[in-house]
């Protein structure tokens, strides 16, 4: 089984775009994870049937019971959050502020305060209109943990694709550099960054690079809407050359990802044509190169 994941530097590169088209070309031998919990959106052309539902609990929060508080105000005096506040004359805590670290328990003198399990989310396994698994997830507002969620998606995915005899998982990862997208790295086989050439999309490139580079992993470049700037492009391609990273392909700027977004399908099912056969090509690099 191989796990081949998919993220970017930066958002808006078209990384869930072309995840969308892999995931229809790997469609009958592939197990799908959509790992962007703060801002899933694979289920807009996956649009997956829900076949199981689960909450995710990770976190605490500080519930005060005020038939036990005597209203010394001791809780507010250390919470260096301003987590808790006097609502109609009773201490209460703000669910939104609290960061679960207990001090206000501990300084209680009345023990009117307990910390209890936070909901922080929700993760489902479904079957996609490809009938193929997706495990995704969806973080709730304000909650911490995406790191941990991340890794509960990737191990029922690992699960479903072992008792499916799935050949291979594929991750679509967040943006950016953060937990989320360092547990998704975790146990990857390959990683292809998605970019385009912007400023910030080469610098946001190399950022992410540099934290792939530290798990040893084998990785490909694509450059999407590589024709807005040539010499961006350009430097993309350079970076590749010097740090030995596969150059995957380079997709010029076309509105055919906005059509088929917008018919909420992928783009190899969308229409047959230069675009989707780069990607075609594409995927067919990544799959020989991880010997799929």
């Amino acid at each position: 089984m191989k796990e081949i994941v998919i993220i970017s530097g930066k958002g808006g590169t078209g990384k869930t775009s072309l995840t969308a088209s892999f995931s229809y070309l790997a469609r009958h031998y592939a197990v799908i994870a959509d790992c962007d919990v703060d801002a899933a959106d694979m289920h807009l052309i996956l649009k997956p049937k829900i076949k199981r539902k689960e909450d995710f609990y990770s976190s605490l929060e500080a519930v005060i019971d005020n038939e036990k508080c005597i209203s010394c105000g001791r809780c507010q005096q250390v919470c260096r959050f301003d987590a808790i506040d006097i609502i109609n004359n009773e201490y209460k805590v703000i669910p939104l502020n609290c960061e679960g670290c207990g001090y206000c328990q501990k300084v209680c003198p009345a023990e009117a305060i307990e910390m209890k399990k936070r909901l922080d989310g929700e993760w489902y396994i479904s079957e996609s209109r490809f009938v193929t698994p997706l495990v995704h997830a969806k973080l709730g507002i304000g909650t911490e943990n995406s790191g941990k969620l991340v890794a509960l998606v990737k191990n029922i995915a690992k699960q479903l694709a072992e008792i499916g005899k799935k050949e291979l998982i594929l991750v679509d990862g967040s943006p950016g550099i953060g937990c989320p997208v360092i547990s998704s790295l975790s146990g990857a086989n390959f990683v292809v960054f998605v970019t385009e050439p912007t400023v910030s999309g080469v610098h946001d490139l190399k950022r992410v690079y540099e934290l792939a580079k530290k798990f040893n992993i084998p990785c490909g470049i694509i450059v999407n809407k590589a024709d807005l700037n040539f010499e961006k492009a350009q430097e993309i391609v350079n970076f590749a050359q010097t740090e030995n990273i596969n150059l995957l392909g380079q997709i010029p700027y076309n509105d055919v990802f906005t059509k088929a977004m917008v018919k909420g399908l992928s783009i190899v099912e969308y229409k047959n044509n230069e675009i989707s056969n780069k990607i075609k090509d594409i995927w067919n690099k990544i799959i020989k190169i991880v010997n799929l």
